[in-house]
């Protein structure tokens, strides 16, 4: 740890990629004088325990124009930034058992089509052709985009840090954020563990911590930390490589590629909000079952490895994303519901305008912190 410096233009709270992407994106527009306060290390929390998946498939609009842009970063990531992410663009395979998954696909579909999204439908019999592992007998059809794929999200966000550092950003880690400091309608700054810090811009990206960051401006907002659970075999050659992201999206399990294993998950609609990392055995089974019910294969893998990582789910699926004009100066980008990895390089451009710049050429009228009063619209999938 450095000389602490106690004032700074913007105080980001959260160390992930998000907070990495914005203060990159704040310096390279001219505002250096930028710091980040992690309470543990850079990446180490959600970012770092991510599944990785990337992909334009969604159902909102909004949603699908800051995955467009953010993959389009991810393919020149290495040449920008000198660091390789891993971004590996083998597609994305979203699978439907049941004929309302079937239909909402083809809806989302032609949403898809008319933002240029390259989105495959494919029949039964085709998965099978092309990916002769899994079981198609109980699947009505999916639909498969190649641009998509998955990446490492730590090194992403180590990209992003080491940029912004490099254009004079300060990061502290192992620094809490006991309070941000409102006075008369306007932030003044943020106190810590380590001294307080006055600066009349705070940006709360502290994932599934971000509600609490925000009580301490004064703001309820519905996000709530949710565990998901991850795990990865030993080696595993009888699927060949590579593998796209595979989802399920009835059951909510997933599998793609992992080096030279196999990374496999599930949603579990029983979790309730916490802030457990741990991983559990029982529920391991029930992702192994629904392994082998996929992919008959995967019976022979052995799983060496799991860990839980956090979402901050909002209840419509959709992040919070701009100002909070009851106090003047305290911006949000939270609550992604498992999207907020890939969206990571976009969310950074859009702070950066509005919080530089007043406004933003993106409409977010969708992630609105005020929407909530009375929930409408679309509901995206926030499994991976």
């Amino acid at each position: 740890m450095g000389e602490w410096k106690d004032t700074a233009t913007v105080a980001i709270v959260g160390g992930g990629i998000n907070g990495a992407s914005a203060a990159y994106h704040l310096a390279r527009k001219g505002c250096k004088d930028v710091v980040i306060l992690e309470k543990d290390l850079l990446a180490q929390a959600s970012t770092g325990l991510s599944a990785g998946g990337i992909r334009q498939q969604f159902s909102h609009p909004a949603n699908i124009r800051l995955s467009q842009e953010a993959v389009r970063v991810f393919e020149r990531f290495h040449e920008e930034f000198g660091v390789d992410m891993e971004f590996r663009q083998v597609g994305y395979l979203f699978l439907a058992q049941s004929e309302a998954a079937w239909q909402k696909f083809l809806v989302d579909v032609q949403v898809q089509r008319q933002h240029n999204v390259p989105v495959e439908i494919l029949p039964p019999e085709e998965i099978k052709h092309r990916w002769p592992y899994l079981n198609v007998s109980d699947l009505r059809g999916g639909t498969f985009c190649p641009e998509d794929g998955y990446a490492d999200p730590y090194m992403a966000a180590m990209g992003f840090a080491n940029a912004a550092r490099r254009l004079g950003v300060r990061i502290e880690e192992q620094t809490r954020v006991t309070a941000v400091r409102v006075e008369g309608g306007r932030v003044c700054g943020v106190d810590t563990t380590r001294g307080p810090i006055d600066a009349p811009i705070v940006l709360d990206v502290a994932g599934p911590w971000a509600a609490d960051v925000a009580a301490m401006a004064g703001f309820e907002l519905p996000v709530k930390p949710v565990r998901r659970q991850v795990f990865v075999s030993a080696r595993f050659e009888p699927i060949p490589k590579p593998v796209p992201m595979i989802l399920d999206i009835d059951t909510a399990f997933y599998f793609r590629g992992e080096g030279p294993g196999i990374l496999m998950g599930m949603s579990d609609p029983d979790e309730p909000p916490s802030y457990n990392l741990n991983w559990d055995y029982s529920f391991m089974e029930k992702v192994i079952e629904q392994a082998v019910h996929r992919a008959p294969i995967l019976e022979e893998c052995e799983i060496n490895r799991g860990w839980g990582g956090l979402y901050a789910i909002t209840p419509d699926d959709n992040p919070i994303i701009g100002a909070l004009p009851e106090a003047q100066g305290f911006f949000c980008a939270i609550g992604f519901s498992g999207h907020g990895f890939q969206q990571a390089p976009t969310v950074g451009r859009i702070l950066s305008e509005l919080i530089l710049d007043g406004h933003t050429d993106f409409d977010l009228t969708p992630f609105a912190y005020d929407r909530f009063g009375s929930i409408e619209g679309k509901s995206e999938t926030f499994i991976i």
